[in-house]
Formats: C-alpha cells, sequence, structure tokens
C-alpha cells in the first residue's frame, strides 16, 4: 500500500496529497460526531462530513484511473502541499537547526493563522451562516488551540520528515485537530462544547 501511495505521489503528487487530505479531514469530523458528540449513525450529519471533506481537498482533474469522472475537492491539501514546497525553497538559513525553526515560525505565524480563518469562512459559506459571527465565536479559541499542539509537532515535521510525506504527516496528525476543528465549527449550533 505504501509503494502504491509512493507511486501517485511521485505521478499525480497535487492528487494523491488532496484526496489523503480530504479523507482525513472527513475522518476527523467523523470522530467528532461519533466519538465526541456520540451522534451514532443515525444522527450522523453527512453533509457536515460532506463540507469538512471538500474543505480538506481542494482539486478538479480528471479520476486517476481514466474513468469519466472528475475528482472534485477543495482547500487545504493543495494549499499545503504548495506551501510546504515554499518553504522548502525560501527558507534556508545558515545552520539545519535555525532552517527549522524558522519554518516553524513561518508556519505558525502566516500558514496557520490565515488557514485557520479560511477554514471558519469556508464552512461558514458552505453552511449559509454568518461569518463574522463564526470568525468571532471560533477564531481565537482554535488558533490559541493551534499553537498550544502544531509548533512541536511541526518541529519535528519540518525536521525528520522528507518534504514529499509532510502533507500526509500533516494530515495523519490532523485527524484529531481536525475533530477538535469540526468540534469548534459548531460550537453554538448544535450545542457542542468547545474544547480548548
Amino acid at each position: 500500500m505504501f509503494q502504491w501511495y509512493q507511486r501517485s505521489l511521485i505521478q499525480r503528487p497535487l492528487l494523491t496529497q488532496s484526496l489523503t487530505t480530504a479523507c482525513l479531514f472527513a475522518v476527523g469530523d467523523s470522530l467528532a460526531q461519533q466519538a465526541v458528540e456520540k451522534r451514532g449513525i443515525a444522527q450522523h450529519d453527512v453533509a457536515r462530513t460532506g463540507r469538512m471533506a471538500f474543505y480538506g481537498g481542494g482539486n478538479v482533474q480528471p479520476f486517476p484511473y481514466k474513468l469519466p469522472l472528475l475528482t472534485v475537492v477543495a482547500v487545504f491539501g493543495p494549499l499545503a502541499t504548495k506551501w510546504f514546497q515554499v518553504l522548502q525553497r525560501r527558507i534556508n538559513l545558515p545552520s539545519a537547526q535555525r532552517t527549522v525553526v524558522g519554518r516553524v515560525a513561518a508556519d505558525q505565524l502566516l500558514f496557520a493563522p490565515t488557514m485557520i480563518g479560511v477554514f471558519l469562512s469556508s464552512m461558514s459559506v458552505l453552511e449559509g451562516g454568518s461569518l463574522s459571527e463564526k470568525l468571532e465565536r471560533s477564531y481565537w479559541p482554535a488558533l490559541k488551540a493551534n499553537w498550544t499542539v502544531w509548533p512541536f509537532l511541526q518541529l519535528v515535521n519540518f525536521a525528520l520528515v522528507p518534504l514529499q510525506f509532510r502533507v500526509l504527516t500533516v494530515n495523519v496528525l490532523n485527524i484529531g485537530w481536525n475533530c477538535f476543528l469540526s468540534l469548534s465549527n459548531n460550537v453554538g449550533s448544535q450545542d457542542v462544547p468547545l474544547v480548548a
């Protein structure tokens, strides 16, 4: 399976990382609904999971196996893929340690705050809700929670993981984070408590 994934990364890196991201965003939301909210399968909000998957992906390309289908997924996967490439190219300091710290700083001070805002805004638009209310209610708690978890995880990611596997690494770690984001996104809409 891992060899297939590696081949896919070489042949279609953006599509592979986008689809992986879409799937794992859906897993995070499903965990939020089933493990935390304890909705049960009958009460599972499939549209909500679909919105999370849509946000996670981010690409429109022909289906990889030459079937007459389009793969349509939407935001985080392609942006994270390109972001990690930019960090790799642009932040190269005199030592490996400084380079890693510089990449983590850029990631946490530029990408993370932006992507949390993009996530909450995207969800608000897809849900037909109030953008200002969602951002006011959830942005700062989500960003603070991000800063308690992700700097360390990204430090390890940038120091030890080869570039082509960084999005996958983030995606796997994101399962728990996406569960949190899903809960953060739904605070107030269904009496979901925000744990921060």
